[in-house]
This record gives structure tokens, C-alpha cells and sequence, in this order.
């Protein structure tokens, strides 16, 4: 029955599928969190809901949109992009397959910059590639004193960071397109620069793999074995920076040595690395004074 409503979606049905029923049959084609959470989207309820009304009766519209879902996860799209969104931190995003997905091991990132911005004292942040915003705009949110700049060179990304922005009422953000560093002014005299730029090798195995097959490329690799971006804001945020300013960059699990070194050749100092949940040093800083 299932199979035959999928295609034939406008079809009656006299006798319509149960939650539990099309999650039984989903269960057996993708990951049991997944099914819940493309059926919750479709029902637009929480998990408690599919727990306590097990019984209840889809239309045979939305469980014609269910199974599309379910298809389109077994080819492999991410569950973001046929929701539209993703928690990071305590905020939920839009994203697209414009944008990187916000992880979970970005919130050390995160996590880190708020660490360094006071809480009701004035500072300027800038966040490069925002994509999403979700770095950005969750700093903007935690730090209401603070004035966020964040930048990226996509329209479509700029365009799905301001509706974030906006429906998640942070005003204390400028968003902006740009590449790196190119639209701002020099001597900006930012006391925090952030960014989770591309790091990924442009040959590594992984783009082929899993979520990152769908995620935007721009977004993902570079050149210079994943270093390319990181060489040029690291070069280039001395003349963006007050003085002690500080630097902080999410990079791959094996590039921390390198960052080091890169924010040591460029004047920086106060240079740490930071390991996420896993144990991994992923997140790399120092400060400058000019």
C-alpha cells in the first residue's frame, strides 16, 4: 500500500497507514533517528508525539511525502537538507545545500570565542564564511553587547544567514558578501576574528562519502592539502586586528601543527590548540600585537 500511494500521491486511500506502520517500513531502509526526524518534519510534531499517538492515521498526502524523503535519505541527501534546518548550540538554522551543515564540533568554536568576549562590554567580532551564520549569529546571540560582522562569498549563503538572522531577532549582526577579507576596511581594529573556513584536501577520499557528497564544495576543499584559506586569513587578519586581538580557526584533525606554525611565522602569539569531544585538536588560536 505504501509503495503504491508513493506513486500515486494523489490518490484515496480507504484505509490510510499508521505512524507506527510507516516508521516500521522506514526502519527497514535508513537509520531509525532519521526516519523519526523526516516524519516529525512532515507531521511538524516532536518525538513525543509519535511515541503517544502511534496509531493515528497519516493523510495520504503526508505519507506520500514521507516516503519521498525516505527514498531521497536512501540516496544519500543529508536529513538537513530535506528538513531545511539543523540545531547547532541552543539555536535552530535554515540550511540548504548552499550552505555547510553546522556540526556538533563547531560549538567548540563557539564555545571558545564567547570565552574571550565579555558579556556586557562592547567588542568587535568578525566571523569569515559564515554560510549559515550559525557561528556568527549564535555569538551575536550570547553576546548581545557585541557588534558581529560576518562575511561570505556566496549570495546564497548571505541570503540564508540574514533570514536566520532575522527570524531569530539577533539585530547586532552585519552581514555582508565578500571574499575573506576584500569588503572590509583595513585597520577594522577587530578584537576577534573566527572562522571555520575549508579545510578539507581537494583529493581527500571523504568528499565522496557520507553527507559531505551533497555539501557545497566551496565550502568544504581547498588547496594546499586543505591549508590554502587557513594560510591566507592567518597572513591576512594581523591588518584587521586591534591590537591583541585574537584569532580562531576550526581545522581538520590533523592540521593543528600546522596552524601553529602558521600563526607563529605571522606574529602571533599566545598560540594554543583546543581538542573537541573526540579528543581531536580542532580548534587552533593566538593573539596579536602589532
Amino acid at each position: 500500500m505504501l509503495n503504491q500511494l508513493l506513486c500515486n500521491q494523489t490518490s484515496t486511500v480507504d484505509s490510510l497507514a499508521t505512524v507506527q506502520q510507516v516508521l516500521d517500513w522506514s526502519y527497514r531502509k535508513i537509520e531509525r533517528i532519521d526516519a523519526r526526524l523526516l516524519l516529525q518534519h512532515v507531521l511538524q510534531v516532536n518525538h513525543a508525539f509519535l511515541i503517544t499517538h502511534a496509531e493515528t492515521r497519516l493523510t495520504s498526502e503526508n505519507a506520500a511525502r514521507f516516503l519521498k524523503l525516505v527514498s531521497q535519505r536512501e540516496h544519500g541527501v543529508p536529513v538537513a537538507y530535506l528538513t531545511g534546518k539543523r540545531e547547532f548550540y541552543d539555536l535552530g538554522f535554515k540550511v540548504s545545500p548552499a550552505v555547510l551543515i553546522p556540526r556538533p564540533e563547531t560549538e567548540l568554536l563557539v564555545e571558545t570565542a564567547l570565552a574571550h568576549i565579555p558579556e556586557s562590554r562592547p567588542r568587535k567580532i568578525l566571523d569569515l564564511g559564515t554560510g549559515s551564520g550559525a557561528i556568527g549569529i549564535t555569538i551575536a546571540r550570547h553576546r548581545p553587547a557585541a557588534c558581529v560582522t560576518a562575511v561570505d562569498i556566496s549570495i546564497d549563503a548571505i541570503d540564508i544567514a540574514r533570514w536566520n538572522a532575522q527570524k531569530l531577532s539577533v539585530n547586532n549582526i552585519h552581514i555582508v558578501q565578500g571574499d575573506w577579507f576584500d569588503t572590509l576596511d583595513t585597520g577594522a581594529a577587530f578584537d576577534l576574528i573566527v572562522s571555520n573556513p575549508p579545510y578539507v584536501a581537494e583529493n581527500d577520499p571523504h568528499l565522496q562519502q557520507g553527507d559531505l557528497r551533497f555539501e557545497p564544495d566551496l565550502a568544504l576543499s581547498t588547496q594546499d592539502n586543505g591549508l590554502a584559506c587557513i594560510r591566507h586569513i592567518i597572513a591576512t587578519a594581523p591588518a584587521y586586528l586591534a591590537d591583541g586581538g585574537e584569532l580562531l580557526l576550526e581545522h581538520g584533525y590533523d592540521q593543528a601543527a600546522a596552524c601553529q606554525q602558521l600563526l607563529q611565522m605571522n606574529g602571533f602569539r599566545k598560540i594554543y590548540s583546543l581538542k573537541d569531544l573526540a579528543g581531536i585538536e580542532r580548534v587552533s588560536g593566538g593573539s596579536y600585537c602589532g
